[in-house]
């Protein structure tokens, strides 16, 4: 008897950017894919495990610039899996997270094919980690919440009044073209304007920028150090145990006799 087999697509999480982050789950998928769908953060080296015969088909999402259609992208994954091709969708951080990877599941399942979701690590944790902040730390905060800075209607806002009461790490997707409206957002919520904040961009990749300030600043010295997107914004105490925030005291700090001896 003859079985028919069900297509299959997989959504890989490539982390924020070094290959080198990828799971091994990972590799062995994009060293099986015979056609693969890759998001403009997806660095060119992540692409290395594919065979030479896969055919690439780039289908960029950036804040600002042309993007490819949600839609066509579903149409293209659901067209090549039921040809019979080996498909991955290859997304930057995980999919799960800010990367519209449920929508592309329920897609794809609502056609009849089966979905596989490898998770990769996302730059809202491993970003940070490049520079030395940890999101979570019991002496700074009992948690961490993860949230999107792009504009869109109203009621897509996040609650910031909330999130400044709960005291958790904020940490900032896709917000630098916003910092100004959401540094004004967080202190008309009541945060301080001397609360902790740090910038990162491009995380885990030779252009990576990084910069710790206080809330009140974080706009200028964006705009001061050329940090732009990608990048993720972290406020709150965790920064506090950051290299880069302990260095920046040391400098502000008088010299002490002991420090000139």
């Amino acid at each position: 008897m003859n079985t028919v087999s069900v297509p299959t697509v997989t959504l890989i999480g490539a982390g924020p950017g070094d290959p080198e982050l990828l799971t091994l789950k990972a590799i062995k998928a994009l060293r099986r894919a015979t056609v693969a769908l890759v998001d403009d953060l997806v660095q060119p080296g992540v692409l290395r495990y594919l065979r030479r015969s896969a055919r690439v088909v780039p289908v960029g999402k950036r804040g600002g610039c042309a993007s490819t259609p949600q839609a066509f992208i579903h149409r293209l994954m659901i067209q090549e899996a039921q040809r019979g091709e080996t498909v991955v969708r290859i997304k930057g951080g995980d999919p799960f997270v800010f990367g519209r990877g449920a929508e592309e599941a329920d897609a794809l399942r609502d056609a009849g094919i089966t979905v596989d979701v490898i998770s990769g690590l996302t730059a809202g944790i491993a970003g940070p980690a490049a520079m030395g902040v940890p999101v979570t730390d019991r002496r700074y905060t009992r948690g961490v919440a993860l949230v999107t800075g792009h504009a869109g209607p109203a009621a897509d806002e996040p609650d910031w009044a909330a999130l400044v009461h709960s005291r958790l790490t904020l940490v900032i997707y896709m917000g630098t073209q916003r910092l100004a409206d959401i540094v004004q957002a967080l202190r008309a919520a009541g945060m301080n304007a001397d609360t902790p904040a740090a910038l990162i961009s491009h995380a885990h990749t030779p252009q990576q920028k990084e910069a710790v300030c206080t809330l009140a600043s974080l706009a200028h010295t964006a705009a001061q150090q050329r940090i732009a997107s990608p990048a993720i914004i972290v406020v709150g105490d965790v920064v506090k145990a950051s290299p880069a925030w302990q260095a920046m005291l040391n400098v502000d700090a008088p010299v002490t006799s002991a420090q000139q001896a």
